[in-house]
């Protein structure tokens, strides 16, 4: 991230949602918020992506172009996340870690008895308020809580916003752990495992040791001072589970998602991300 900017990718990835909700081609997706939650320039780049006109700006073609490839995979990848919360057996604490511009509290009336705990970069976060401000959230209440995952204790913060280490919490962590370092990933999933009562369910979102498709897409995020800092075998994520005392209950990559989708995959799009991107939905 660059000092005092929300992250790129967040706004990226909001207007892949927005995109996506507006071309209606993903069975299962809706997002009618996530168009609300971008700046207005990035509102008129939907705009003039979905009406099929193109921006007079070299650099505003460059983020659509970009924003194309975000546009197909996040759709599927957010789909897989609802359905896991959904079918989590109790849903009163949900903590999103690296929220972004997540806007599952404003849309998921399964939330609605459920306290949301969004944990984000303080200069994300605070882009995030000014944006949600005049929002009504479906959920029961959302409660801020700036960390960066580098360097500052999860642990603190959330017993500081007031989540309950004692009650069964359903934890999302999504498009965060390839830009950590091994240590900080290590941190938070301890951190995680500490406040996690029985009953606990955690699905995170996370990308494997691959060769040249990893490394085109670091090409890409490390132009924007976002670049990929870890990959993650399932077996190896399994094991880092496993030592804090959760049982994977499914580990699924985007080749699944867009089957569950009912979306057909271009033979390049197989190869350049969809085996790389996997989800691991596991229990306490």
């Amino acid at each position: 991230m660059r000092a005092g900017q929300p992250s790129t990718t967040a706004l990226y990835v909001a207007m892949g949602r927005a995109i996506a909700h507006a071309e209606g081609r993903v069975r299962g997706f809706s997002d009618p918020i996530a168009r609300e939650l971008l700046p207005a320039h990035y509102q008129r780049l939907v705009d003039l992506y979905v009406s099929g006109r193109t921006p007079p700006r070299a650099r505003d073609r460059w983020t659509l172009r970009i924003v194309r490839r975000v546009a197909r995979m996040i759709p599927l990848r957010t789909v897989a996340i609802d359905d896991a919360v959904r079918s989590a057996p109790t849903l009163r604490q949900l903590v999103i870690l690296g929220a972004g511009l997540d806007a599952r509290a404003w849309r998921m009336s399964e939330l609605r008895d459920a306290i949301v705990f969004e944990v984000d970069h303080p200069a994300t976060q605070a882009f995030k308020r000014e944006r949600t401000a005049a929002l009504r959230p479906v959920a029961c209440e959302v409660r801020f809580v700036p960390v960066d995952f580098q360097c500052d204790s999860l642990d603190q913060a959330l017993a500081r916003a007031g989540h309950d280490a004692g009650a069964p919490t359903v934890w999302i962590w999504e498009g965060v752990i390839r830009y950590l370092s091994r240590a900080a990933i290590e941190a938070t999933l301890d951190a995680v495992a500490r406040r996690s009562a029985p009953g606990s369910r955690l699905v995170a979102n996370y990308t494997t040791r691959a060769g040249l498709g990893r490394w085109l897409s670091n090409l890409v995020l490390a132009t924007i001072g976002e670049p990929i800092r870890s990959a993650i075998s399932p077996a190896g994520f399994a094991a880092l589970l496993a030592a804090r005392d959760f049982r994977v209950l499914s580990d699924t990559d985007a080749t699944a998602w867009a089957a569950r989708s009912a979306i057909s995959l271009h033979w390049f799009e197989r190869w350049r991300w969809a085996g790389l991107r996997h989800i691991v939905v596991a229990a306490r």
